[in-house]
């Protein structure tokens, strides 16, 4: 028996094995055991490809191990993590896993906006100049009279060009509160703690005229969505900023890259909610044809449905 015949014969079987499990349709999971047999089999092809090509060149085993080899390195060192997933997979898997990743960062932000809204009402009702100043006289003048400012979303303005403007506004302060992790998190701090205090200090004007309750309701059917996705987004924002100034033990980029990716899934993620909250803003929220209740249910919905899918359970035990 030639030592070509000799090669063939002992060494085929692991070449056949190593072939059918790439073949095989891959299961979502892959146990550990499974992926080291395929990782050992994968070097043993590579060996017996270079010892082919050196002894036994242009043969048809040389050429099948060059394409086993080719097909091994595909399989296990692609990285699946940089592809970009479809929609439904985004929505479904990539999103409601680094939603749940940053919960620790979500918790964090909200605790800052709403310490933050707490001062700037006491700091409103306290001295309501403070959120009259952040009106302009148009609006006062116009509470004075007993109409809030947001009256003009329908009277004014068209409804399609208010509601594109209003989604442009709040994907922009999204955005800060997202990028603002690129200054160590501070950024971001700066942006929950500015809008916190902003919005009890504009409450706080309201009640000072009578017109809490209005203002409550208009912002029944889009606030608390809308607030949510901001602080969501700022929580990948502070993620970020974590990772730039937290030792650990693996290399900073790797941990920076990580982090990027996951922040930007979460923003990505927000960002289409805008739109529809943009045309409950214009079309619904300042409408007096729509009853309180009715808005404060869409408000409720709106919210359910955002936090089912990102705390989609089905995404719960899949691995990143």
């Amino acid at each position: 028996m030639s030592g070509y015949e000799r090669f063939v014969r002992t060494r085929s079987a692991l070449w056949d094995d190593f072939e059918t499990r790439l073949a095989a349709p891959r299961a979502r999971h892959q146990s550990h055991a499974d992926l080291e047999t395929l990782a050992l089999q994968y070097r043993q092809v590579l060996h017996d490809h270079g010892l082919a090509l050196a002894r036994y060149p242009g043969t048809g085993v040389a050429r099948r191990l060059g394409a086993l080899a080719l097909q091994g390195t595909h399989a296990l060192q692609w990285d699946r993590s940089d592809r970009m997933p479809g929609v439904a997979a985004f929505f479904l898997r990539s999103f409601p896993r680094a939603f749940r990743r940053h919960l620790p960062y979500l918790g964090a932000v909200t605790l800052l906006f709403v310490t933050a809204a707490l001062f700037g009402l006491t700091l409103g009702i306290a001295q309501p100049a403070v959120g009259t100043s952040l009106l302009g006289p148009g609006a006062v003048e116009g509470m004075r009279k007993g109409h809030l400012w947001t009256e003009s979303l329908v009277t004014t303005v068209p409804p399609a060009f208010s509601s594109s403007r209003i989604a442009t506004n709040n994907m922009s302060v999204a955005l800060l509160g997202w990028a603002g992790g690129a200054l160590a998190g501070l950024g971001t701090l700066y942006v929950v703690v500015l809008n916190g205090l902003m919005l009890g200090a504009i409450v706080a004007a309201t009640v000072h005229y009578g017109l809490a309750g209005d203002i409550l309701v208009f912002m029944s059917a889009h606030g608390p969505l809308e607030l949510t996705l901001i602080l969501v987004s700022a929580s990948g924002g502070l993620a970020l900023g974590h990772a730039l100034v937290a030792a650990e033990d693996r290399p900073r980029a790797a941990v920076l890259q990580d982090a990027s990716r996951e922040a930007l899934v979460l923003l990505l993620g927000c960002l289409p909610w805008f739109l529809v909250l943009g045309f409950v803003e214009s079309f619904v929220s300042p409408v007096a044809a729509f009853p309180a209740p009715l808005k404060a249910a869409l408000g409720t919905a709106l919210l359910s449905l955002f936090v089912l899918v990102a705390a989609n359970p089905a995404a719960r035990a899949e691995t990143p």
